[in-house]
């Protein structure tokens, strides 16, 4: 169910950490993801890690290799790409996929690293406008308008031209943890995408309710904003790896871990937090850990849900 309690469609993702001497498992895993019962892949954007594919390079080459698997940026790097571009690119990809990818979209969470690769030096405040004035400007150049303008203090077009037009509504799906990000999420996004270890439960739950009087006070039904979460750990029995034995790319905190039986109760309690997408980041990428989610977890809370 959605955070105010309408029913949704309960979605299950994998999300991967593009490193680029994972290529062959990430398509193993990718592969095995599309032959399961798993809606989405999340691919991570931090153009400035020197190990890391390029994701708007990757995901472009696994939609060309699986048939049905959606695709979302986990989330797209605002600073280093600009939105105009990547409103075309991401029409185009659904257009060449037959609808399936989603935005999820952030502000930059690493200002000085962003701005040693060349991008903008924003303090938090001018984060969050520059990412409003960015939805806008994609917004505008998914629509039916001969052309479109927008003067903006970040962004500006000017008779710009829209085209080529999604196959699919795109989610932007909004990578928020603070309050200012928050309220914007229930003004403007079409989706909240959080990570458990940079939000406690509590704060996740908090997020929830304060997007929904955000919502709310914009006139906009709670219930419209997709609530998707990511989850990193481990399915099995063994404890998962200690936050200093992972790679760069993974969250703070200690990631969980369990057999099946634990993850269905444990991914229960996040959809009666009111998150109906729930993304499983593995600490360890390999296709059996796809089987596991898809034969042993999924239906179980597909059955509940």
């Amino acid at each position: 169910m959605a955070a105010g309690g309408a029913e949704t469609t309960l979605q299950f993702g994998i999300s991967l950490v593009p490193a680029t001497e994972s290529l062959d498992r990430i398509r193993e895993v990718v592969g095995a993801a599309d032959e399961a019962a798993i809606d989405l892949v999340g691919i991570q954007d931090h153009p400035y890690q020197h190990h890391f594919l390029d994701t708007w390079s990757l995901i472009p080459t696994l939609l060309a290799e699986t048939r049905r698997i959606s695709f979302l940026t986990d989330v797209a790097n605002l600073p280093l790409r600009p939105p105009a571009v990547m409103a075309k690119a991401a029409a185009s990809l659904d257009v060449l996929s037959g609808g399936r990818f989603e935005l999820g979209l952030g502000a930059g969470g690493i200002p000085d690293v962003i701005a040693g690769f060349g991008g903008p030096r924003r303090t938090p405040g001018e984060s969050v406008e520059a990412l409003e004035e960015a939805i806008d400007v994609i917004r505008l150049l998914w629509s039916d308008e001969r052309s479109v303008s927008f003067d903006g203090k970040y962004y500006r077009l000017d008779d710009a031209r829209p085209g080529p037009h999604p196959a699919h509504p795109i989610g932007i799906w909004v990578g928020a943890f603070k309050p200012r990000m928050l309220r914007l999420v229930g003004r403007k996004a079409d989706g909240w995408l959080p990570s458990l270890g940079v939000l406690t439960r509590d704060e996740l739950r908090a997020g929830n309710e304060r997007i929904d009087a955000a919502a709310e006070k914009a006139g906009r039904d709670p219930d419209s904003i997709r609530r998707i979460i990511n989850l990193q750990g481990a399915i099995g029995k063994g404890p998962a790896p200690a936050r200093s034995e992972l790679p760069v790319g993974y969250l703070a905190g200690e990631p969980l871990a369990g057999p099946a039986d634990w993850w269905v109760e444990t991914l229960a309690g996040f959809v009666d937090d009111g998150f109906d997408t729930l993304v499983f980041w593995p600490v360890d990428p390999e296709p059996g850990q796809v089987e596991l989610l898809a034969g042993d977890v999924v239906p179980h809370l597909r059955r509940s849900g």
